[in-house]
């Protein structure tokens, strides 16, 4: 973990209520996709934990949805402004694992650290095939930045705006052979059952610290109580305890 200060360099509205960021400033604390920062925004105390959404030279995006009072002042920031972050935080993802053709699979604002992971995968020669899952056409997005990338893109929306009319887990391939998941608890709960292959699933949850120290994202898990901002968010298939 490190503390830097960020210049504030896009903010601008990718899709209904959500955001995509660029702070200019160091990228070397970042060492897996999967990894999020913990901003602090003036008039709160506690700090907001976004995911890394992307690296570029310049420094860390994040892509974040107004759903409370800290993202919508987030949402308010201009360009020139100055952020305090911890950064390099949790675990990330482990792309040792998940074969030639691994599956990434998102849910709404769970989608934003698929990007950078189908990113390095595709980097390393991989065949990625990617599920998103949206409400409808004006709140899906980065699903033009999946196919810029070469990967196989599948997208669900609620009303059938886009994509397929249902939820990711009605587009799932048939025969996966690595997931990673990031989205709400109940969707991860879906795609874990829908798929008999193993898999990382990053996890969200309210956080205090963001580093470990107050314990307030404690889960239990097969392997005994993981911090989900320290030994996660990431956490494997086979240890989660549903």
């Amino acid at each position: 973990m490190e503390q830097h200060s960020y210049t504030v360099l896009e903010n601008s509205c990718i899709a209904r209520d959500v955001y995509r960021m660029l702070l200019g400033g160091p990228t070397e604390a970042f060492t897996a996709p999967g990894q999020f920062l913990d901003l602090r925004l003036d008039g709160f105390y506690l700090r907001r934990p976004i995911s890394l959404c992307d690296l570029q030279p310049v420094g860390p995006v994040i892509v974040y949805k107004v759903v409370g009072h800290g993202t919508a002042a987030l949402a308010q920031i201009k360009t020139g402004a100055q952020l305090d972050a911890l950064v390099g935080l949790g675990n990330g993802f482990d792309l040792t694992k998940g074969g030639d053709a691994p599956l990434l699979v998102g849910g709404g604002v769970g989608t934003p650290p698929l990007y950078y992971l189908a990113r390095r995968l595709r980097e390393a020669g991989r065949q990625v095939q990617v599920a998103l899952g949206f409400q409808s056409a004006a709140d899906a997005f980065l699903c033009a930045e999946f196919r810029a990338l070469g990967c196989t893109l599948h997208v669900a929306t609620a009303d059938g705006s886009l994509g397929q009319q249902g939820l990711v887990t009605d587009v799932l391939p048939p025969e996966a052979g690595y997931v990673y998941a990031c989205g709400p608890l109940p969707m991860l709960r879906a795609v874990a059952a829908a798929t008999a292959c193993d898999g990382q699933y990053s996890f969200e949850e309210r956080m205090g610290c963001g580093f470990g120290a107050c314990m307030g994202c404690s889960c239990e898990t097969k392997n005994g109580p993981k911090r989900i901002c320290k030994e996660g968010p990431v956490l494997e298939k086979g240890e989660i305890l549903w």
